[in-house]
């Protein structure tokens, strides 16, 4: 059980990483994705993807995890009520899928981070 939870962690946090640079790599494409009622645009983006990329490393390395994986929830919870929300209810049906996505991986970080506790 003790490699289902080392494997779960990386399989968890690394692609966190990977979207965190992809914001990096693709900002002024993302920045349309901001909200238009928050000022900045691709500010928002890079901010995003530098937390993406720490709360992964932080999880990963288990330096902060707890607070990590807690904020990273959060962050998760933002995007579905700011992004994805907004979406399905002008009308984009296909946005559920990142309603539901980013609620289940809001529950995985919550979940680790309480486990972090124990």
């Amino acid at each position: 059980m003790k490699n289902l939870d080392v494997i779960g962690k990386y399989l968890f946090a690394l692609p966190f990483a990977i979207f965190g640079l992809m914001h990096f790599m693709a900002a002024n494409d993302m920045a349309g994705m901001v909200p238009s009622a928050i000022p900045g645009g691709v500010i928002w983006v890079y901010l995003t993807g530098a937390c993406l990329v720490a709360a992964s490393l932080a999880i990963m390395l288990g330096k902060m995890a707890q607070l990590a994986a807690t904020l990273l929830g959060v962050l998760l919870v933002v995007f579905v009520l700011s992004i994805h929300l907004p979406a399905v209810m002008g009308g984009d049906q296909m946005a559920m899928s990142g309603v539901l996505k980013d609620l289940a991986l809001a529950g995985a970080a919550f979940f680790y981070a309480s486990k972090q506790a124990a």
